[in-house]
């Protein structure tokens, strides 16, 4: 859990898997679903070949990166209504 108390999705640190981007609890490297995805695999191919990751911490990991993409996209869009002003 995080300083918040929420369950942590994804972890980076030095020690693990080089610092790259990994499901907290895990040495599994968030790239590699993105990585299946991308390659037309579904989840459940993804969990199957790393066990030790959790539909849980993928789907919560899609879910916030679509809501960080929205969040990202609705400032860009007012920033540019606002300069058209």
């Amino acid at each position: 859990m995080d300083a918040t108390g929420k369950k942590m999705i994804v972890s980076r640190d030095p020690e693990v898997m080089s610092a790259e981007l990994v499901f907290a609890g895990t040495r599994v490297e968030v790239k590699t679903l993105v990585d299946y995805l991308k390659g037309g695999h579904t989840l459940g191919d993804f969990l199957e070949g790393f066990p030790t990751g959790s539909r849980e911490q993928a789907e919560a990991y899609l879910e916030s990166t679509l809501e960080a993409t929205d969040s990202t996209l609705e400032a860009t869009d007012a920033a540019t209504t606002a300069s058209r002003s």
